[in-house]
C-alpha cells in the first residue's frame, strides 16, 4: 500500500493520531529532504527510515518503489509540509501504482492554502487554486476573470510584483507564515498592500488570495488582455472573443471592441 501523508504546515502539532500511526508502521517514508523530515519524525519518536524523494530523482527511484510495493511492503510519502501532490512531487509514482494495481490511500491533514481561504472569511460559492502564480503578467490578469476566489502561492521576493501587476482597485489578502510563531493575515486592495510590502519586505511563506473584482470597472488595458488570451491562446475570432469576455465581465460589447481595435496591445 502506498500512502501519502499530510504533514504540519508549521506548527509541528499539527498531525493526525493516524498520520503518527502509518508513518510509526511503514517500512519506509519517502520525502523531499530527509534533514526536514526527520524534525517531524524525531518529535512524535518516529524511527521509520527516510529516503529521499523529489523532482530530481522520481523517475530514477521510480522502478525499486514499485517492487518494494508489489513485494508487500509499505510505504509512505510526504512533503516537506501539507498535502503531498499539491505543488510538490509524487503524482508519478501515483499513476504509475494506478497502472499496477497496487492500491494508494489519501491520510488527510494541512494545506496552506485552505487554511489561508478559510482565514480570510470571505463569502464566496467558489474558488480555484492555481498552485504558484502566473509570473507572466497577462496571465495573471487572465485569472480576474474567474468569478469566484484565486488562490496561489507567492514567493516573497515575488510578492510586490505580483500586486503591481493586479488592478489597483483589486481586493487582496496575504497569509504569510500559516500556523507558524510570525503568523500574519493582511488585506486590503492591491495598492493598499504594495504599498506595505515596499515599506516591509515580506519573508516567509506567502499565500495570495484574489477576489473576484467587479468585472464592469476593469480597466481597459485588463480587458484588452482578456480579449487577446481568447484570440491568441483559445483561437478565437474577434467577435468570437469579444462576445466571450463580454459575457465573463458583463462589459458591453461595443466598449469591448472599441477597446480590442483602437488599443495598440491588441
Amino acid at each position: 500500500m502506498l500512502y501519502l501523508v499530510a504533514t504540519p504546515i508549521g506548527n509541528l502539532a499539527d498531525i493526525t493520531f493516524r498520520a503518527v500511526d502509518i508513518l510509526k508502521s511503514s517500512d519506509y517514508i519517502l520525502c523531499e529532504d530527509t534533514r526536514h523530515s526527520r524534525i517531524l519524525l524525531d518529535h512524535y519518536k518516529i524511527k521509520t527510515p527516510l529516503k529521499s524523494f523529489h523532482k530530481f530523482n522520481e523517475a530514477s527511484r521510480e522502478k525499486q518503489i514499485l517492487d518494494d510495493l508489489n513485494n508487500g511492503l509499505s510505504i509512505s510519502v510526504i512533503s516537506d509540509a501539507g498535502m503531498p501532490m499539491i505543488c510538490d512531487p509524487g503524482m508519478r509514482i501515483v499513476q504509475a501504482c494506478r497502472r499496477e494495481k497496487i492500491s494508494v490511500t489519501v491520510i488527510p491533514g494541512p494545506s496552506a492554502f485552505l487554511t489561508a481561504f478559510a482565514l480570510a472569511g470571505w463569502e464566496a460559492e467558489s474558488f480555484q487554486f492555481v498552485g504558484f502564480l502566473p509570473k507572466n503578467k497577462k496571465h495573471l490578469l487572465e485569472m480576474l476573470s474567474y468569478p469566484g476566489v484565486s488562490i496561489g502561492y507567492e514567493s516573497p521576493h515575488r510578492l510586490c510584483k505580483t500586486l503591481s501587476a493586479l488592478p489597483e482597485d483589486t481586493h487582496v489578502a496575504v497569509a504569510r507564515e500559516l500556523t507558524k510563531l510570525h503568523e500574519d493575515f493582511l488585506e486590503g486592495t492591491a495598492k493598499e498592500l504594495l504599498t506595505h510590502y515596499n515599506k516591509i519586505s515580506p519573508k516567509g511563506e506567502i499565500v495570495l488570495l484574489i477576489k473576484a473584482s467587479d468585472k464592469k470597472s476593469l480597466s481597459d488595458k485588463a480587458l484588452c488582455s482578456l480579449v487577446k488570451n481568447k484570440i491568441e491562446n483559445e483561437k478565437k475570432s474577434l467577435s468570437e472573443a469579444v462576445r466571450l469576455v463580454s459575457q465573463e465581465c458583463g462589459c458591453s460589447r461595443s466598449r469591448l471592441y472599441k477597446i480590442a481595435l483602437t488599443s495598440i496591445e491588441c
